[in-house]
């Protein structure tokens, strides 16, 4: 087969680098394409996996619609020169337009219910929308729904086994305690309206009195006295990070979902909620919401309460192991129509994975 995997965000390029890899070994033509967004496109290279960029950034809405449009345009004119049998993306707008037009098959993966401008110009077009089975909205006769997250792509142990010379690489203690800071920029378009944090200094200041070092990881700029305590972390190293922190605060909901699925307790303060981080939330408590207006100071009170607690963090998390499977084999599945791991599920619609 002739496979176009699309990239727009660093997140794509973890979901479907063990895809690329497998779909390549079985002797499948693979092309990923790919547009400038914080560390995509550095990622591709660190995981050496061939592709093209066929746009760069975008600051505010009003240049990222021409952005996406050029891409979208690119991407056809590859599209019709190459002929794919597939094209496969998270969201998906230009890869469900693009294959309608040149009659291959698209392949939608989501789990963000809020983004609903993607999701209206990008589901209509699609061949099939597969969502973890917690995602809240109903897709339709397209939906396909599977027992797992976005995360298992490349965090499922199978995938994944964390290298702990990341911690000593950073020049902490192993034994000492270590905090994870996420901080993001708002300007994505589900973004705008929302906040998270209302005081960072404050944050780092109530964490690190209870006994934590605080490592940040920001899309944004840092106040310059906080500057030191950014983590110096090549990206493609992440994941290890997280897998050794003992917290997780942050108002980016996947990375907060990458330290649950860890079995890193995740505090997750932003406006907006998913179907995925109310279900880590609810279910598994490994990840705790706050949203509201006082969700500064409680987020706070929580992060304390964990890092002054003794919770058995690996038993929740291997409870969810034995409910989930690795997406890794729901993706194979969803491009070639090969059984993986993956145990069959009947979705809301009937479709299965």
């Amino acid at each position: 087969m002739k496979v176009f995997v699309t990239i727009q965000h660093p997140a794509h390029v973890h979901f479907f680098r063990n895809a690329i890899a497998e779909l390549e070994a079985d002797d499948h033509d693979v092309h990923v394409f790919a547009r400038e967004k914080e560390m995509a496109v550095e990622l591709l290279r660190r995981y050496d996996i061939s592709h093209e960029v066929l746009a760069g950034t975008a600051s505010g809405l009003s240049q990222l619609a021409r952005v996406q449009a050029t891409y979208e345009a690119r991407l056809l004119r590859r599209a019709v020169q190459l002929k794919p049998d597939v094209i496969t993306a998270i969201g998906g707008v230009a890869a469900a337009h693009v294959a309608k037009v040149t009659g291959a098959r698209s392949a939608i993966f989501y789990d963000t219910e809020h983004a609903k401008l993607i999701q209206n110009l990008a589901f209509p077009f699609a061949d099939a929308v597969y969502t973890p089975d917690c995602y809240t909205r109903n897709v339709g006769s397209k939906q396909v729904r599977y027992p797992g997250y976005h995360e298992l792509a490349y965090l499922h142990p199978d995938r994944f086994t964390p290298d702990p010379t990341v911690v000593e690489d950073l020049g902490l203690d192993p034994d000492e305690t270590f905090t994870v800071l996420r901080l993001v920029e708002w300007g994505a378009s589900h973004d705008v309206g929302q906040g998270g944090f209302d005081d960072v200094h404050d944050v780092v200041e109530r964490l690190e009195d209870a006994g934590s070092e605080v490592l940040i990881t920001s899309e944004r700029t840092l106040p310059s006295s906080l500057e030191s305590r950014r983590a110096t972390v090549p990206p493609h190293r992440m994941h290890d990070l997280l897998a050794f922190a003992d917290l997780f605060v942050g108002e980016g909901a996947t990375m907060a979902a990458e330290s649950a699925v860890l079995g890193t307790p995740a505090i997750y303060v932003n406006t907006l909620t998913m179907g995925y981080t109310d279900e880590l939330d609810e279910r598994y408590e490994l990840l705790f919401n706050y949203q509201q207006e006082d969700r500064h100071a409680r987020a706070l009170e929580q992060a304390v309460s964990i890092l002054e607690g003794d919770a058995d963090w690996q038993e929740r998390r291997q409870r969810l192991l034995d409910d989930k499977v690795d997406t890794t084999d729901v993706i194979l599945r969803a491009i070639t129509g090969r059984s993986g791991n993956a145990r069959g599920r009947t979705a809301q619609t009937g479709a299965e994975v």
